[in-house]
């Protein structure tokens, strides 16, 4: 299964935007607002969980400055990844792109598409506000 978020502009160079996202404490400001956990677990990972849904551990799995950042899950019964892939527009403006990736069965993948949609949807729009 792989879905695709839109395209959004954020107010950081590629460089900063790759760095921000590679720091897992900042993801706590991308969370949507039904987060009901959020811990840094060390400096490579964190665990969070959504109101009504399980926790999910991601850990930096890659930093490629400055255009690329993936998380992976640190689950293995449930293994995806989520990429930024981070294109510079201008010295002060960058452009990203989300891509989850995960091998799931039909039922599965039915079950989480829209949450993980909405989910990504979330990141990409707060994004847009840094």
């Amino acid at each position: 299964m792989k879905l695709t978020s839109k395209h959004v502009t954020v107010q950081k160079s590629a460089e900063e935007l790759c760095q921000f996202l590679g720091n897992v404490s900042n993801f706590e400001q991308l969370m949507p607002e039904n987060i009901s956990k959020f811990e840094v677990l060390n400096e490579k990972a964190f665990v969070f969980a959504l109101k009504g849904m399980p926790e999910i551990a991601l850990e930096v799995k890659e930093v490629t400055p400055p255009n690329k950042v993936q998380l992976g899950s640190m689950s293995e019964k449930l293994s995806f990844t989520l990429t930024a892939n981070i294109t510079e527009v201008s010295a002060s403006e960058s452009m990203v792109e989300l891509v989850f990736e995960g091998d799931f069965n039909p039922m599965m993948a039915m079950m989480i598409k829209s949450p993980i949609s909405k989910f990504m949807e979330t990141l990409t729009t707060k994004m847009e506000t840094l």
